[in-house]
């Protein structure tokens, strides 16, 4: 099986970069959500915060937002927002960008 691989850049004026695998789900994730973000919650994930921190690496600004949680293990989770705008090239599950 091939990985998924999506083709993006910064806007205005980023560079091309690109992502493979869970990142470029992660990327994917994120623009889709746009400001609503995501969480581990509403895209399961196993390793959303490792997502991020390569994200961030690779230039996308990227918000963390706690918020708490109620039930049975109460506590607090993350939410990731993109703040960058992103264009993307190329997404490999698709015939052209979206």
């Amino acid at each position: 099986m091939k990985k998924l691989t999506i083709t993006a850049r910064i806007l205005p004026d980023g560079a091309t970069i690109t992502v493979i695998g869970r990142d470029a789900w992660a990327l994917r994730n994120l623009v889709r959500a746009g400001a609503a973000g995501c969480t581990s919650i509403d895209h399961p994930g196993p390793r959303w915060s490792h997502y991020v921190f390569k994200l961030r690496g690779f230039g996308f600004l990227i918000d963390t937002i706690n918020e708490n949680h109620g039930g049975p293990f109460a506590g607090t989770h993350a939410r990731y927002v993109l703040r960058s705008a992103v264009q993307i090239l190329r997404d490999s599950d698709k015939q052209e960008a979206a």
